[in-house]
C-alpha cells in the first residue's frame, strides 16, 4: 500500500472512497463550516443532507456510506465518527483511516482519500502518523496459504491523506513516514503470529529475526542449545526438551547512530556503563504450546501457535526502532521454544535450575512461559540492560481480570511504569496496573525447591508476575 500526503481539493479526488471524519454532533441542526462546507457544496450538498436526516451523529467508531451525485469525482463518501471533539485522539484517527480502507476493500475498491481533520491536541506530524498507521493496519490480510481469493475483498493499493494547505501537508510527511514504519512493523508481527507452527518452529523464527535484522541494520545473535547449556539457562532448556524442535534465544540490538560497540553477548564490563539507559524488550516466543505433559484440552489448541505473539511484537518493535533511527539503545530478546509432550519432556514434580541459580519445582508444565522468561530476564541483566519490559501471552487469568480491553501491567519500578503508562495513553493503548504485594509470594513456596512455577488458582496473573520478579 502506498500512502501519500496531499493538499488538493478532496472533492476532486477520483477515488473509490473519500473518507470525511467528523466530530460528534451535539446539535439538532448540524451545520458544516469552513473546509467541510466547501467540500459539501462541491459534492452537491450530499453530506449536509445526510446529517440532517440524523442517520449519522459522529459517534466514535460510527460510519455511514453516502453516494454522491453522478459525475462527482469520488465514487463513494464515507462519513466517519471521531467522537466528542474534546476527547479525539490518535486512536480515533487510526480507526477512521482504517474504516475507509475497510469500506473500500469490502467493495473491491483500490483507492482511498482521507480528509485530515483539524484536531486541537494533534499537530500535522501526529495526524499524518495516526492516519497512515491506521490505513496500513486496516489493509492487513494473512493469505500466505490461500490458493485463491474467495472472500471477494479488494486490495487497497493507494491512500491519500489530504491536508488543508501545502504547509500542513509538508509538516505531516515525516509523521506519515513514521506511521508507515509502525504499521508495517506491526503487520510483520501479525504475520509471525499467524504463521502455522509447522512452518515457524523456534529455529525458523530465529532465521526470520535474523533476516529482519539484516534488512534494517540491527545486530543479531542466536543462542542455540549448546550455548544455552554453556550459559546454564536451564529453564528454557527444560521447556524445550520435549520437542524435536530445540529452543533458541534470539537477541536483536539497535544502537543510536554512530555507536559501534557490539553488545549482543554478555561482557564482564557492564557495571561502568549502567549509567546509560539500556532498554530491553523481552518477548515470550512459545511457537506452539500443547501444555506439555499437563496437556491442554483439544478445543482451541490450534490457537496455541499464537503463544509467541509477545516475541513477534518484540521483533516488530526492534524493526521499527531501527527504521525510525531512535536515539535509544534498545535490545530485544525472544525466548523461543515448543512446549510438547514426549518421553523426553519435563514433568510435573521435576526441579529445574534457572539461569539465575534459583531452583524451581514444576507443578504444571503448562505454566512454561514464566520459565522461559525467567531465563530471558537473567540473560538481559547479564547484557547490562537497565530497564526491562516483557510482553507475553502469560496466563488466562489476566483475561479473566481485565478482558480484552486493558493490558495488565506489573512493575518493581513505579517511576518507569509511569512513563510507560503515559506513552501508552498517548498511543491509545489501554493498560491497567496490577498489584504485586509481598503476601503473594506465599503461594509460590515449595517444599522441594526455592519456589513453585504456579501459585494455585487465586490471583493467577499476579503470582505469575511475582514469580518473574523474584
Amino acid at each position: 500500500m502506498q500512502v501519500t500526503v496531499e493538499s488538493y481539493d478532496p472533492a476532486r479526488a477520483a477515488v473509490d472512497v473519500l473518507a470525511v471524519p467528523l466530530f460528534q454532533i451535539e446539535s439538532d441542526k448540524p451545520r458544516l463550516a469552513g473546509r467541510y462546507a466547501a467540500i459539501d457544496r462541491a459534492l452537491g450538498g450530499r453530506i449536509s443532507a445526510t446529517l440532517r436526516t440524523g442517520d449519522f451523529r459522529g459517534k466514535r467508531g460510527e460510519s455511514l456510506l453516502v453516494y454522491p451525485e453522478p459525475g462527482a469525482a469520488p465514487r463513494r463518501i464515507l462519513l466517519v465518527g471521531l467522537g466528542p471533539e474534546a476527547s479525539a485522539d490518535a486512536e480515533a484517527l487510526r480507526r477512521a483511516a482504517g474504516a475507509a480502507v475497510g469500506a473500500a476493500a469490502a467493495r473491491r475498491g483500490g483507492s482511498v482519500a482521507v480528509l485530515a481533520p483539524f484536531v486541537r491536541r494533534l499537530r500535522p506530524p501526529a495526524l499524518g502518523q495516526a492516519l497512515s498507521e491506521g490505513a496500513i493496519l486496516a489493509g492487513y490480510r494473512y493469505d500466505a496459504y490461500h490458493t485463491r481469493n474467495e472472500d471477494g475483498r479488494g486490495v487497497v493499493s493507494s491512500v491519500a491523506l489530504v491536508f488543508d494547505g501545502a504547509a500542513a501537508a509538508r509538516a505531516a510527511r515525516p509523521g506519515r513516514d513514521a506511521g508507515v514504519v509502525l504499521g508495517e512493523s506491526q503487520n510483520l508481527a501479525r504475520d509471525l503470529s499467524n504463521a502455522p507452527a509447522n512452518a515457524l518452529p523456534p529455529a525458523a523464527l530465529a532465521l526470520e529475526a535474523e533476516r529482519v535484522a539484516k534488512e534494517v541494520g540491527l545486530r543479531s545473535h542466536v543462542l542455540d542449545v549448546a550455548e544455552l547449556r554453556r550459559r546454564k539457562l536451564g529453564a528454557i532448556l527444560a521447556v524445550g526438551q520435549g520437542s524435536e524442535n530445540p529452543p533458541r534465544m534470539i537477541v536483536l540490538e539497535h544502537r543510536p547512530h554512530g555507536s559501534s560497540r557490539r553488545r549482543t553477548q554478555p561482557s564482564k564490563k557492564t557495571s561502568a556503563r549502567r549509567r546509560v539507559p539500556k532498554i530491553c524488550l523481552i518477548g515470550k516466543g512459545i511457537t506452539f504450546d500443547s501444555g506439555g505433559i499437563s496437556i491442554k484440552p483439544g478445543a482451541g489448541m490450534h490457537e496455541m501457535k499464537h503463544d509467541m505473539s509477545g516475541g513477534a511484537a518484540v521483533i516488530g518493535a526492534l524493526r521499527a526502532a531501527a527504521l525510525l533511527k531512535l536515539p535509544l539503545h534498545v535490545v530485544g530478546i525472544v525466548a523461543a521454544a515448543e512446549n510438547m509432550p514426549s518421553g523426553a519432556a519435563y514433568r510435573p514434580g521435576d526441579v529445574v535450575t534457572a539461569g539465575s541459580g534459583k531452583t524451581i519445582e514444576v507443578l504444571n508444565t503448562d505454566a512454561e512461559g514464566r520459565l522461559i522468561l525467567i531465563d530471558t530476564l537473567t540473560y538481559a541483566q547479564r547484557l547490562g540492560c537497565t530497564h526491562l519490559v516483557d510482553a507475553a501471552t502469560l496466563t488466562g487469568a489476566i483475561v479473566v481480570a481485565l478482558g480484552d480491553v486493558n493490558v495488565g501491567a506489573f512493575t518493581n519500578n513505579e517511576a518507569f511504569l509511569g512513563k510507560l503508562l503515559a506513552a501508552a495513553k498517548i498511543e491509545g493503548e489501554k493498560m491497567w496496573q496490577m498489584p504485586m504485594d509481598e503476601e503473594y509470594k506465599e503461594q509460590l513456596k515449595s517444599q522441594f525447591a526455592d519456589l513453585h512455577n504456579i501459585g494455585g488458582r487465586p490471583a493467577g496473573s499476579i503470582t505469575a508476575a511475582t514469580f518473574l520478579r523474584d
